[in-house]
Formats: structure tokens, sequence, C-alpha cells
């Protein structure tokens, strides 16, 4: 695996899952989602759940609400590639 796309995730059930399905109909394929819940309180961590059943690329990490750039670097200490 070459690329990481790590996401930070905040109560955005209403677009969460377009901007997962985008990222596969991409012609580059050799990458990973690494999907932060930062604690939302709306469906969010649910849906990139769901995504993570259907795509194996996708990992989703659950924390604690600690702001955008805390869920990053979250991400990125768990990016693979």
């Amino acid at each position: 695996m070459k690329v990481s796309i790590v996401i930070p995730v905040y109560n955005k059930a209403e677009y969460i899952s377009n901007c997962l399905e985008s990222l596969f109909q991409q012609d580059f394929d050799d990458f990973e989602i690494v999907a932060v819940d930062d604690g939302s309180t709306d469906d969010s961590g649910k849906i990139c759940d769901e995504k993570a059943l259907q795509y194996s690329r996708i990992r989703v990490i659950h924390t604690e609400n600690g702001g955008v750039t805390a869920a990053r670097r979250k991400g990125v200490d768990e990016a693979k590639g």
C-alpha cells in the first residue's frame, strides 16, 4: 500500500457516505482509508463502520472528541501507507 487517506469525522452523517464512496471511484487503488470518528453524536461513526464492513480498505478509529487536529494526528499515527 502506498497511500493512506486520513479523514477526521465529526457529525457529518449527511456527507461521509458520499465522501467514502467517491474515493473508491478513483483510478488509483493502492490506498487505505483511515476514518477517525472524533466522538460524533450523530450516525457518522455508524456509517463509517458500515462502510468498513463493505470495503476492507477502510479502517475506523473511534475516539473521544478532541478536535480536528487530534483526530488527524491519531489517523496519521494509525496509517500504514
